[in-house]
């Protein structure tokens, strides 16, 4: 079963980097090259324990769900999630972060497993762990983008951000 590990250096407060993470239009936001979207389950907002959402996305060029369970929940060290419906035999993500001053470490320990057998192994070997390794990478980076600037006021409202200076800024004052 394959576990990618990956680690994320985010200069920004890790209430703001957790909220990033748990919330679905950011994470829309950051899986445009999927055109990944949230069809059922919490579609909108942040998730919380014991919520399950619903994705739809493209990968190799199939429309695919994948539905996931928020399994654990300790705001802001760390949360994982877990699917229950989905192209996987199985598949945990665990988000987990740590304050260091100012930078916020965001890891992330994904853990799959591909249906058919043996089969399944070698698609995992062959294209499945650095495909889910290029996917993750990507959204890290844009949820890095988004934490660092402006960006993040569209998908995080006062009272979740412990930066109780800012209030959340509409699409139009966002700036690149």
């Amino acid at each position: 079963m394959p576990l990618i590990h990956l680690e994320t250096a985010i200069s920004a407060p890790v209430e703001r980097v957790f909220d990033l993470a748990r919330s679905i239009d950011a994470h829309t936001s950051s899986a445009e090259s999927t055109s990944e979207r949230a069809i059922a389950g919490r579609t909108s907002g942040m998730i919380e324990l014991d919520e399950t959402v619903t994705w739809e996305a493209r990968h190799f060029g199939i429309k695919q769900r994948l539905t996931v369970r928020i399994t654990e929940f300790e705001r802001p060290t760390m949360f994982a999630d877990e699917m229950t419906r989905g192209a996987f035999r199985s598949m945990r993500h665990c988000h987990r972060f740590s304050s260091d001053g100012d930078v916020t470490k965001m890891r992330d320990e994904f853990e799959f497993s591909a249906p058919f057998g043996i089969l399944g192994r070698i698609a995992e070997r062959l294209f499945l762990t650095r495909h889910m390794t290029g996917f993750l990478e990507r959204r890290n980076q844009v949820l890095k983008r988004m934490a660092e600037s402006n960006e993040w006021r569209h998908f995080i409202t006062l009272g979740t951000e412990q930066d109780a200076g800012h209030q959340p800024l509409t699409l139009g004052e966002l700036k690149p």
